[in-house]
């Protein structure tokens, strides 16, 4: 069986570091750096998902609007139009999309809230689990 997202997020924890759209940009690396992340999900009222605001976007706002840019609410700097994934997407699906559209964090939705994020490091071990998994029944299967 696959993984899913599910499982990664079982694995993992479901904890995310979120932020509202009017943090500046000096406080949003500040909240990156002190917890050792490389993104933080943008949120509204209920905890609805309105972007993600990563260290790219941090390296990009500083390249535009210099060091005007740390007073900035971080809304300018953000992706808004967010790819999410339900708890159910696949593994695979998620590798193709990540790898395919270079993003490096996919924010995970059930019932059109946050319940986790996955980054493609999660992907990549749950990847090599299953690499493992799969190596183990075949030795299993040729020993007999």
């Amino acid at each position: 069986m696959s993984a899913s997202a599910r499982s990664i997020l079982d694995q993992k924890g479901r904890s995310v570091v979120t932020v509202g759209p009017q943090m500046t940009l000096g406080e949003a690396a500040r909240v990156l750096d002190e917890n050792k992340i490389g993104a933080v999900v943008v949120v509204g009222m209920e905890s609805r998902i309105v972007g993600i605001f990563t260290e790219r976007d941090v390296v990009r706002a500083i390249g535009q609007d210099g060091q005007a840019a740390f007073d900035n609410p971080i809304s300018q700097y953000m992706t808004a139009n967010v790819y999410r994934c339900r708890e159910e997407t696949s593994l695979n699906e998620l590798m193709e999309v990540m790898s395919t559209r270079r993003f490096r964090h996919a924010p995970v939705e059930h019932e059109g809230r946050l319940s986790g994020i996955i980054s493609i490091g999660d992907v990549v071990k749950a990847r090599i689990r299953e690499i493992e998994a799969e190596a183990e029944h075949i030795k299993a299967y040729i020993a007999g």
